[in-house]
């Protein structure tokens, strides 16, 4: 390694002398290194289990967050918005069997799989077959699912057998519980973690749910995730870190927020509605009795001197009290007479005072707050707010498609595992007991229970800012040949099965009322030409 020299010859830094950084005694690297700094030196949280943080504030983040959503208008409204647009009217079911498994063609398995969407249909839209509380279809009871997932991060269900009632075909039902019917007990001996029993691989195995005892009171019942030939009995549905058991809102983090927000509301509120006040005050070196004599008229001073002889008077301050109040009760503000005022004793001074408005700075702060809040909830912000100023297409199309992916994320994390629950169960008794086709009879269905009930859960379409932009840009991808029809169907929410099905039946439809097919953009060589194209090519022809 070559050493550094001065002109001397003479080494800069000798080899047995250690180097030293001003201000350090060693050389530094690496990541805090303003740990000294007074940002860093009081933040110091402790590194735990997952786990152990949920377990630690998931009661009180609950409570607050359910606190909030049911006392807030805005926050009530926004929340409904998101179950919109991540649940809408309910996902819908797509079945999509492992035909080449069990032998089946396609189109067998098309056959097979529209069969199955139409009964599921009728059995998931009917209250009494698929609720066990026989309130709620399929949809409503993913949306009340959803919206219990916001305020608490879980989504707690089961799948129970009750056949026989009045009217009902199916013993098929699904019950959804508030997600704080699972205990919050823990005990390291019997592997009981917040209400989760795992086993020695960490899985849950069962669940502790409290129930209501018809005495009113509350007990615990253990109950197993699974029977002995697999089938799920509880679902519980969360999204959370590693080594965590239970799952916690996503308005945990922007809880201090909303209550900043309210906050600043309510004082915002306060100060508007005192502007609308005013106050006097009289700065004097003279004792408060005299002061007052010089702001009341004559007819009030003799009117205490009076009552002062006879008994049972009011003071000068009631009568200066009483004497304001009556000039509010006029439509204009007064201070009386003309020389009232005037005739102060020397040294002292009136002034009226005024509440301040809120600063210039208000709105912005307000629209990060919101903003925070909105991020947190998987929405942009307009269509948190409802406040679209400003707002551009681009904007639009860029917040929109980014956001999209986050309620997709939750729909296929979240809300599809629950109906993928309810599906299984319906198909199981569907094939076993009420004697639907399958191949190779209920036996293969058992023994392949996974990819004979494999599905897709299809929702609402990303939201377009410009429908006709978006169809314009698809219409050039497909004559570009780079984009498939199925997915330019799955970007508007639709299957390119049904798309094709349905556009058969409408052709014979027309072939039955004898209407002309219509003319589809890019059909047989690209859009029709205009009149005068088309004759322009006839005189050519003619010519030639």
């Amino acid at each position: 390694m070559a050493q550094l020299l001065d002109h001397t010859g003479a080494p800069l830094i000798r080899a047995d002398a250690p180097v030293k950084v001003p201000g350090s005694s060693r050389y530094t690297s690496g990541y805090m290194r303003g740990g000294r700094s007074v940002a860093l030196a009081a933040w110091q949280p402790a590194l735990r289990e997952a786990q152990d943080d949920i377990a630690a504030a998931w009661e009180k983040a609950a409570a607050r967050a359910n606190d909030a959503i049911i006392n807030s208008g805005w926050l009530s409204g926004a929340i409904e918005q998101c179950v919109a647009n991540t649940v809408g009217t309910g996902l819908r079911l797509k079945a999509q069997p492992e035909n080449d498994l069990f032998g089946m063609s396609n189109k067998a398995a098309q056959g097979w799989s529209k069969m199955v969407e139409q009964r599921f249909e009728l059995w998931s839209t009917n209250p009494p077959e698929c609720d066990l509380q026989a309130q709620r279809s399929l949809g409503q009871m993913q949306a009340a699912a959803f919206r219990g997932w916001i305020g608490t991060g879980e989504i707690l269900s089961a799948t129970v057998w009750r056949p026989g009632r009045t009217g009902c075909q199916y013993g098929t039902k699904v019950q959804v519980l508030p997600a704080y019917r699972l205990a919050r007990e823990t005990n390291a001996m019997q592997h009981l973690f917040t209400g989760v029993f795992v086993n020695a691989d960490d899985m849950p195995v069962a669940y502790r749910i409290r129930r209501r005892t018809a005495y009113g009171t509350w007990d615990a019942v253990d109950v197993r995730a699974r029977d002995s030939l697999g089938r799920r009995l509880v679902g519980h549905f969360f999204d959370a870190p590693l080594g965590a058991h239970r799952g916690i809102g996503p308005l945990a983090p922007v809880l201090q927020v909303i209550r900043q927000f309210d906050d600043m509301s309510d004082a915002t509120l306060s100060a508007m509605v005192l502007k609308t006040l005013f106050a006097a005050t009289v700065e004097s070196d003279l004792p408060t009795a005299e002061v007052l004599q010089g702001l009341l008229g004559e007819a009030e001073m003799a009117r205490i001197q009076r009552e002062a002889i006879t008994g049972g008077g009011e003071t000068p301050l009631e009568a200066w009290m009483d004497m304001a109040m009556g000039f509010h009760e006029g439509s204009q503000i007064d201070v009386g007479r003309s020389g009232r005022v005037a005739h102060l004793m020397p040294g002292e001074k009136l002034t009226l005072q005024s509440v301040q408005a809120p600063g210039s700075d208000y709105k912005d702060f307000s629209a990060d707050l919101k903003r925070e809040m909105a991020r947190a909830l998987g929405m942009t912000y307009e269509s948190f707010t409802g406040d679209y100023n400003g707002a551009t297409y681009n904007s639009m199309s860029y917040g929109t498609t980014e956001i999209f992916e986050v309620t997709k994320a939750r729909r296929a994390n979240i809300v599809a595992p629950f109906c993928q629950m309810a599906y299984e169960a319906w198909l199981e008794e569907e094939i076993l007991e009420r004697g639907m086709e399958f191949p190779g009879g209920p036996e293969a269905f058992l023994a392949n229970r996974a990819a004979a009930s494999r599905a897709l859960w299809i929702g609402a379409p990303k939201p377009l800012a410009d429908m006709l932009k978006a169809a314009k840009a698809f219409e050039t991808l497909d004559r570009m040949g780079v984009l498939p029809q199925r997915a330019v169907a799955e970007a508007w929410g639709m299957d390119i099965e049904d798309v094709y099905h349905a556009r058969q039946q409408e052709a014979e439809m027309r072939r039955t009322y004898q209407l002309p097919e219509p003319a589809h953009m890019g059909a047989q060589g690209g859009a029709p030409k205009p009149q005068g194209d088309n004759q322009d090519d006839e005189d050519e022809a003619d010519g030639a």
